[in-house]
């Protein structure tokens, strides 16, 4: 068997990355990139970029807190850009514009205040023609955040889910972790979630802390299965750059690597055991729970509308979205000149798919799930099988013994070991054109 590599490449959620968008020298008109995509099933993502606090693991587009009512002003632009988006998309449209899924991310949506989270939802529902209470609705909170009062709003506007950022029940994890939090709080956030009766609760952990044990993730998750939730990700800790962590030192790589290798497993195998099945590497669902978000990676078709500044938008051969940062003082001004835009109707920053990116971005969100591929479904939208497109990567993946061997020929499937090698897996399916635009990328 070929040596394998790392198992903790990079977190593949979304493909291509940001850092490899770059901006768009001919600013398209949304109406023009929007004309010809189908438009009956699309999914709707609001981002809200406020935090109370930065956690050390954290490189999403965030800022700790919003001075000078800078959330009026936000949603004042978000409302601004809903209508132009809005717009775009019925120029023209022959059918009508549907969307089948929602959701409110960030950052933490719930950082807005009660009535601030019912003007999110208006924005979504009266700008965009969103039926919230008729299709899946995601929203993330935190313990600080989850009040009765903004979890009663998102009930009576129809959120099917929420999920909250717990990532350790033990104090001194989640202070390791620069994310200092009290037991207490957290249980008492997860009883006002439970008491607002949403369908579906997910509860996120991480493994690989600095002074975690196999003992007390066990406690982490035992906590947190004391709740029933109905879906539970487990998350390895990354030390990125321009983080908190990424500015501190950390033990060995190949030492931190097995220690986070071997709570996944333990994870995996105490979740398993629970009734809990794995619907990726990070993902798991209560047998018999509602399915009531978007499963991880499984958006292998286009049609994303993304407001806000961290959001991002697919067409079939367009990603794009705004300006992209990690620091402090580059997505303030992001955010900053964000709210001063009045004419949100042309693409900003983005990055053209063509036909191989769009086959890569097929096998990868497609693979990167429990269930795996079927070969036929690739060969019916591509015209190939994925042998045929990818013979050196599923030949490496073959030795590595990343593909289910059992799963027959006509179902592409990663093992249990593909699956634990996931980060690894996906960013070996990256093209080197994307590569070269991620090194090429200043971080900042």
């Amino acid at each position: 068997m070929t040596d394998a590599p790392r198992p903790y490449e990079s977190y593949v959620y979304a493909y291509p990355h940001k850092t490899a968008y770059r901006p768009l020298a001919d600013r398209p008109a949304l109406r023009e990139l929007w004309a010809d995509e189908r438009k009956d099933a699309l999914s709707l993502y609001l981002h809200i970029p406020f935090c109370e606090v930065r956690c050390g693991f954290c490189n999403l587009f965030t800022r700790i807190g919003a001075p000078d009512e800078l959330t009026t002003r936000y949603l004042d632009a978000l409302d601004r850009q809903a209508t132009a988006v809005a717009d775009a998309l019925h120029a023209g449209a022959a059918t009508g514009v549907r969307f089948a899924a929602a959701a409110f991310g960030g950052g933490t949506p719930t950082f807005l205040d009660a009535g601030e989270l019912e003007r999110l939802c208006d924005i979504a529902e009266k700008r965009m023609g969103a039926d919230l209470r008729a299709v899946p609705l995601s929203v993330e909170t935190s313990p600080s955040t989850a009040t009765a009062d903004r979890l009663s709003v998102l009930a009576e506007r129809g959120a099917t889910r929420v999920s909250i950022g717990v990532q350790s029940f033990v104090e001194e994890e989640a202070k390791a972790a620069v994310r200092p939090q009290r037991r207490s709080d957290v249980e008492a956030a997860l009883g006002r979630i439970r008491d607002a009766r949403i369908p579906v609760l997910n509860i996120d952990l991480i493994y690989g802390i600095d002074g975690q044990t196999p003992e007390s993730w066990r406690l982490s998750l035992d906590a947190a299965l004391a709740w029933r939730p109905e879906e539970l990700y487990l998350y390895p800790l990354y030390a990125r750059p321009l983080t908190p962590l990424g500015r501190r030192a950390h033990p060995s790589e190949a030492g931190w690597d097995a220690q986070r290798l071997d709570l996944y497993r333990r994870g995996r195998d105490h979740l398993l055991a629970r009734g809990y099945e794995q619907v990726s590497m990070r993902m798991f669902r209560r047998s018999g729970a509602p399915r009531e978000g978007a499963d991880d990676y499984a958006c292998q078709t286009d049609g994303m509308i993304g407001l806000g500044c961290g959001a991002r938008s697919y067409t079939s051969d367009l990603h794009y979205s705004f300006d992209y940062a990690v620091g402090m003082r580059e997505i303030r001004s992001i955010i900053d000149a964000y709210t001063t835009t009045e004419d949100f109707s042309r693409a900003e920053v983005g990055r053209a798919v063509d036909a191989d990116e769009t086959r890569r971005r097929h096998l990868l969100q497609s693979l990167l799930q429990a269930e795996g591929m079927a070969v036929e479904g690739y060969r019916e939208r591509f015209g190939s099988r994925p042998a045929d497109d990818f013979p050196a990567e599923l030949d490496r993946f073959a030795g590595l013994g990343w593909l289910d061997t059992d799963a027959g020929p006509d179902l592409l499937r990663l093992s249990p070991t593909g699956l634990a090698y996931s980060d690894a897996l996906g960013p070996a399916l990256f093209s080197p054109a994307v590569r070269a635009a991620m090194a090429a990328y200043e971080a900042k």
